[in-house]
């Protein structure tokens, strides 16, 4: 399948120094005695497979059944169990209650609007256990409105290419859109075969994410910046929150 390539590539492109970095986000804030773990568009499930290797009982859900079958294979590489379920995160209705709930990687921007993004937190609360955590991270304006327009990745090899371009919306607000472009070499043929997609993101004012926690009946705790290491601050790209659900 051509997006089980492109799912493999993006896995493998990723950088993995944010993974570890999110794990010692949630180490520092939840121990693994602590209960059950659910790693919300869990992607290919690299961090849940770290989360696993230091004993939390965690499972990961996620749209894409490409990345879940990528999930599925980096859990057997690393010998860990990691419940793996397919899942829209704007309906958790067949899900049961964890304790703790983690979603990283801006999952949210790729939600449509901030109404789509408060039911996403009233899913979060109803299975979340009274008293337990809901740690996730979103990129912030300065990152849709000053960072992404123009930006550009490129990375080769002998036999792969990836290009990354971001562009900004003028007419949505805190929005942006990257067309990511991966070039394989075909052994057979020698040519390149191309793979494209077009990711949409949108992120709010902080203003707007406080809003819709509390409308979701969570409480927010903390909102900080490089992986819960600094206080925000006007050029911050990612805010990290620390929420609780009370009652």
């Amino acid at each position: 399948m051509i997006y089980q390539s492109f799912a493999e590539l993006y896995d493998e492109l990723f950088d993995p120094a944010m993974y570890d970095q999110w794990l010692d986000f949630v180490a520092e804030r939840v121990q693994p005695q602590s209960g059950a773990v659910l790693d919300l568009a869990c992607g290919s499930g690299r961090l849940g497979v770290l989360l696993a290797e230091q004993g939390y009982d965690v499972s990961g859900l996620d749209l894409s059944e490409e990345m879940l079958a990528l999930a599925a294979e980096h859990a057997e590489e690393a010998n860990v169990t990691m419940p793996l379920m397919a899942g829209n995160m704007l309906d958790l209705s067949e899900i049961e209650t964890y304790q703790t709930i983690t979603c990283f990687a801006d999952s949210f921007c790729y939600l449509p609007d901030l109404a789509a993004v408060t039911k996403a937190f009233r899913e979060v609360h109803d299975h979340l256990a009274v008293g337990g955590k809901f740690l996730f991270d979103v990129i912030t304006p300065h990152q849709t409105d000053d960072v992404y327009p123009g930006y550009m990745y490129n990375y080769v090899d002998d036999t792969r290419a990836f290009v990354w371009t971001s562009y900004g919306i003028e007419d949505e607000a805190h929005a942006a859109e990257h067309e990511l472009a991966f070039f394989t070499l075909d052994h057979e043929t020698g040519q390149y075969r191309k793979v494209t997609e077009l990711h949409h993101e949108r992120t709010y004012e902080l203003t707007d994410y406080q809003t819709a926690l509390a409308d979701a009946g969570l409480t927010l705790q903390r909102v900080s910046a490089d992986f819960g290491e600094h206080e925000v601050a006007a050029d911050t790209t990612r805010w990290f929150f620390e929420v609780t659900r009370e009652a």
